[in-house]
């Protein structure tokens, strides 16, 4: 199977990756890169700000104009390059707080499931005091640094550990794009997240374009809807016919809190 189209799949709602399409690894990611990852990275993705709804931000990315776009899955000598989109309920998160830099100014924030780092990259330059990053593929954490370099930001800390069912963090925001597409791990989320605003009194924001997993999860019960994003042409092509991406504040209620 091509990257292109089961790419296209998870794009559409038609198909998810397995959760095991990232090789799942603990502990913290460096803050350099080797110069042989460093090279792998640049002559394999492309740098891009356009497309998106972010052209503030500039990132590497795996486009059709790269040469693993059209091999199979398997050619790809690292865990599925999923990181290398930049999806549409990421674009939505990071346009918001672009849009709204008081959400972060000055407070501490969580990217779950980064992947390319758009969203943290845009806390910080919005004035975020503190930034983790946190995706459990490694190559995603080096991908990270060099888009750090391209936004003129130095790194901010990575975490490669699976966070979900781990201890609570004391987060002022946690923000989560394009993770609601397994049931096991949406389940997992939704428990982990409720149990976070139990600690502290976090806030939560959720970018998703509107996927079946997402919208028939019962998270979708404790959802506010923030603002909803009209996707760039570009975007709506390689959506498969997803014409909006929206940021959810995820506010549950007492009274479903077994829900």
């Amino acid at each position: 199977q091509r990257f292109s189209r089961c790419y296209k799949a998870w794009r559409s709602g038609k198909g998810s990756p397995s959760l095991g399409w990232k090789r799942c690894c603990h502990g913290e990611a460096g803050t350099s890169v080797t110069p042989e990852m460093r090279a792998f990275l640049e002559e394999n993705t492309e740098v891009t700000s356009s497309g998106n709804l972010t052209p503030e931000i500039q990132l590497r990315l795996l486009t059709p104009r790269c040469r693993f776009w059209q091999e199979k899955l398997d050619s790809w000598p690292y865990g599925d390059p999923f990181w290398a989109i930049y999806w549409p309920g990421g674009q939505a998160l990071s346009r918001y707080i672009l849009d709204n830099p008081w959400i972060v100014n000055g407070k501490s924030v969580l990217d779950l499931g980064s992947g390319c780092g758009a969203t943290a990259i845009a806390a910080v330059m919005s004035g975020a005091s503190q930034v983790l990053a946190n995706d459990i593929d490694p190559i995603a954490g080096m991908a990270m640094i060099l888009n750090c370099e391209l936004n003129h930001l130095n790194p901010f800390p990575i975490t490669i550990r699976n966070m979900i069912n781990s201890e609570v963090g004391d987060w002022d925001l946690i923000v989560l794009g394009d993770m609601f597409y397994d049931e096991q791990l949406a389940d997992g989320l939704h428990q982990w997240l409720r149990k976070c605003m139990r600690t502290r009194p976090t806030q939560v924001l959720i970018g998703d374009p509107g996927r079946h997993e997402f919208l028939r999860h019962r998270i979708h019960r404790h959802l506010h809807k923030v603002v909803e994003y009209s996707l760039p042409e570009a975007a709506r092509q390689e959506n498969n016919g997803l014409t909006s991406s929206i940021v959810w504040s995820y506010q549950p209620s007492c009274s479903l809190e077994s829900s």
